[in-house]
């Protein structure tokens, strides 16, 4: 029989609970969220004539979970409805619900003996193979369902998210003795589809893989900082880009966590493991005990290793000094590699320069970063079963930019090994081995191939490639690059589709990605079967090249920047009517030219976390290749030409309210927060896709272009009767931003720009219901933008945007 999941359970309904109750309800699974009953009633309770036997008092906590999901930053939820999909309820009155579930996610407080206590009055409840899964983040599985019947054990597992569940890719599953191997793979492969996750498989060991390492790194750190007189401020500006790791670095990253969470994790590593030397270098800092012992425990507490201090001129970060238990103002810290190292973006060649740099940045980075490789070394394959392993959890569950054996290869394993035994370290055998043998690297490349080390083979073993993964690097190491210049390549994805990937900085459209996209669809019309528009960097594409835009109009050069947007505009007309299917697949950031090379495509593979929207407002614009257009007809095309009535031939449907609608989208520049809002902004159609694995959504564009040419793929007719509102629905827009204006919720310019948007949605200076044609709307915008571009605001915001990537409201 096939194994589905159709309806889940979570038990806990704290932060990770409430969390990942809202993953599974955002992928449609009805989840119900239970949690303990409230002891007594508080005064709110009392005020509502609650007893201790209205539901609404028992079911209180799981219902505040819910609660506590709405709201968050990051959005904890995809779009608002998904909360009718949770179910809120109480251990002692619901449990019975279990024997509807498929799967059920324990996720109560870290204490093994309330997990075990819990389960035990669980599993009589459970229907015959129902998924048991905790989301421990370092408690052991045996000893979790050591009480638990063969069956019940057979069907067991850690299921470990990381938080935010929606936002973070890591899963570390890890089995126990008995989990049945079937069941393992189908929740692997059910977590990667349908929720997005990448998988990484850990062993049954304290902390599992990433919260292992993690903790070993921040204590790392701490120990440094004490031992070499570093303060707070020094080893986060170290320890955040500089080495490859997210800003928020050491110290800010443990305050979000928790001080109090923080201890528990090291503490349980310490706790469970023998080697002296291991528990001693989990030993937390006696400062960091007695900060907890005060309360400092971060965020939740507003206090830790930083805190908020209001004063007259408004709030200043203050950040903790150790030595004297007194925050103090936050400092900058006086370390000049720093500031040359913001400008490298490749993270080896950062981590390099600043571990081989003899200044005092340079020092703390080596010393820190020298513990956590050789930690790492010595853990594989106790605590997985390679390296690879080690280096996924740690970029996928921490966000480091290059896992621990990925540093190892950047900084040199030769290099960095002979300068640690100079220091007296001892290196770990293996390590020594795979150096006598003459191999330098952890990972290697081959005909376009990846290999890593293996300690136990003591040879490169060849990465697996999963076909759902489609690596663009790796198709043009296979000389599938069919061709390329500076800002984007077509690459042959196989089967007949091209891809035209974007790799201008910041993936912006510039001249050369404008040239490549008219050339891509010609080769594809003449030699392919469809076209991807995909790429694998940070954004999609976060619009067209504001720097291009901005010299030209400070220079005058209004031919030269005329004949660009209309070579943008004829590049995505082309798509739009091209013979053959193109698929665009955004992800992340897919603002202004990005946005509207989406809605020239034929269809949209969309990620969940595609954050689209028309934001050219903000640099004192409007959309000029085709948004407004598009957005335009997106919103009207559902009308009907007429309604019945009693005139002969009907009357003509009021567009007004849909123009209005599109007017305040572009207008406020809205960015969706996922692939479904985009959806309900008019971004992406209804029969857009949306794919939940990032890793997988060049496949699944792949796959859409090749079911649309198995459809029969036919292009759209061109548009030359598009209703417009004319003059009337000009008249009313003017009058909306003449009250938001009048209001002071807009600028003066606000108010320049957001006619000129009116004029080009309303059709121009033309009567009511006039039939105007696609080039004719594509005329209009040009215009405006070329107008607006020589506006001395536009250009201060367009300079202000380039110097800070921050929007001037002037």
């Amino acid at each position: 029989m096939r194994r589905r999941i159709k309806k889940a359970a979570v038990l806990g309904a704290g932060i990770m609970g409430s969390r990942i109750a809202a993953l599974l309800a955002g992928v449609d699974i009805p989840t119900y969220l239970l949690d303990i009953i409230p002891k007594e009633l508080d005064d709110q309770d009392v005020k509502k004539g609650l007893t201790k036997e209205s539901p609404e008092f028992r079911n209180k906590l799981a219902q505040m979970g819910i609660r506590n999901t709405i709201g968050t930053r990051p959005p904890a939820m995809y779009i608002a409805e998904d909360v009718k999909l949770i179910t809120p309820g109480n251990f002692e009155d619901h449990l019975p619900w279990l024997s509807e579930v498929d799967w059920i996610i324990e996720g109560v407080v870290e204490d093994l003996g309330i997990k075990k206590e819990l389960l035990r009055k669980v599993e009589p409840y459970m229907k015959p193979g129902a998924i048991l899964s905790t989301n421990t983040s370092g408690l052991s599985i045996e000893r979790i369902s050591e009480e638990l019947s063969a069956e019940t054990r057979a069907h067991s597992m850690v299921t470990h998210f990381f938080n935010p569940p929606r936002h973070m890719k890591l899963l570390e599953i890890v089995p126990g003795k008995s989990t049945d191997k079937d069941l393992l793979s189908f929740v692997a492969d059910f977590c990667e589809k349908r929720l997005g996750k990448s998988i990484v498989f850990a062993k049954d060991t304290p902390n599992f893989i990433a919260n292992r390492i993690g903790a070993h790194a921040v204590i790392g750190v701490m120990r440094t900082m004490v031992e070499d007189g570093y303060t707070i401020e020094e080893a986060d500006a170290i320890t955040g880009p500089p080495t490859g790791r997210p800003k928020s670095a050491s110290f800010r990253t443990s305050d979000m966590v928790g001080l109090d969470t923080f201890i528990k994790v090291a503490q349980n590593v310490s706790d469970n493991v023998e080697d002296a030397a291991e528990k001693e270098a989990f030993a937390v800092p006696q400062f960091v005990k007695q900060m907890v012992e005060s309360g400092l425990l971060g965020d939740k507490t507003q206090q830790g290793f930083y805190k908020k201090v209001a004063g007259p001129e408004g709030s200043q970060i203050y950040a903790l000094d150790y030595n004297s238990m007194d925050y103090v103002p936050q400092r900058k810290p006086d370390l000049p590699i720093l500031d040359e190292l913001r400008k490298v973006a490749d993270p080896a060649t950062r981590l390099q320069t600043l571990v081989y740099s003899e200044d005092r940045a340079g020092l703390f980075a080596w010393k820190t970063l020298k513990r956590m490789l050789l930690y790492c070394a010595a853990k594989v394959p106790e605590i997985a079963d390679d390296i690879l392993s080690v280096d996924r959890a740690m970029r996928w569950g921490y966000n480091w930019e290059l896992g621990p054996f990925e540093t190892w290869d950047a900084i040199g394993l030769r290099k960095s090994v002979e300068r640690m035994e100079k220091e007296g370290e001892k290196i770990p055998e293996k390590i020594e081995r795979m150096l006598v043998s003459g191999r330098e690297r952890f990972y290697e490349k081959r005909d376009g191939r990846s290999y890593h080390f293996d300690f136990g083979k003591a040879d490169y073993v060849e990465i697996e490639e999963k076909p759902q993964i489609i690596l663009l690097p790796s198709l043009k190491e296979r000389t599938k690059l069919i061709k390329s210049n500076a800002g984007a390549s077509l690459v042959d994805m196989g089967d007949g589709v091209a891809c035209l990937e974007f790799h201008s900085p910041n993936n912006v459209i510039d001249s050369d990605v404008i040239q490549m996209m008219g050339e891509s669809v010609a080769e594809v019309e003449e030699n392919f079967e469809g076209l991807v528009i995909g790429n694998q960097g940070t954004n999609f594409c976060v619009g067209a090249d504001v720097r291009q835009v901005f010299v030209a109009a400070q220079n005058k050069e209004w031919d030269s920047l005329e004949l660009a947007i209309r070579q943008l505009q004829r590049a995505l007309m082309a798509m739009k009517y091209s013979e053959k299917p193109v698929v665009a697949a955004p992800f992340r950031m897919t603002l202004g030219g990005g946005c509207e090379v989406c809605m020239a495509a034929s269809m949209v593979r969309a990620h969940v976390e595609a954050y689209m929207g028309q934001v050219e407002l903000g640099v004192g614009v409007i959309p000029a290749g085709g948004g407004c257009k598009e957005m335009l007809l997106r919103a009207t095309d559902w009308v009907p030409e007429s309604i019945p009535s009693a005139v002969p031939g009907g009357t003509k449907p009021d567009l007004l309210p849909y123009v209005t609608r599109v007017f305040e989208t572009i207008a406020m520049a809205k960015v969706s927060t996922c692939a479904q809002e985009a959806r309900g902004l008019g971004f992406i159609r209804p029969h857009d896709k949306i794919t939940m694995n990032l890793e997988q959504l060049l496949y699944d564009a792949k796959q859409s272009v090749l079911n649309l040419v198995k459809e029969g793929y036919r292009p759209p007719r061109p548009r030359d009767e598009i209703r417009v509102t004319g003059r009337t629905g000009m008249a009313l827009l003017e009058l909306l931003v003449y009250l938001l204006q009048g209001g002071l919720y807009i600028t003066d310019h606000d108010a320049v720009i957001t006619k000129k948007l009116a004029y080009v949605l309303t059709g121009g200076d033309v009567d009511h219901n006039t039939l105007v044609t696609e080039e004719y709307l594509l005329d209009l915008e040009r215009e405006a933008f070329l107008s607006l571009c020589g506006e001395e605001k536009t250009q201060a915001r367009m300079k202000h945007f380039i110097e800070t990537n921050k929007t001037l409201r002037n």
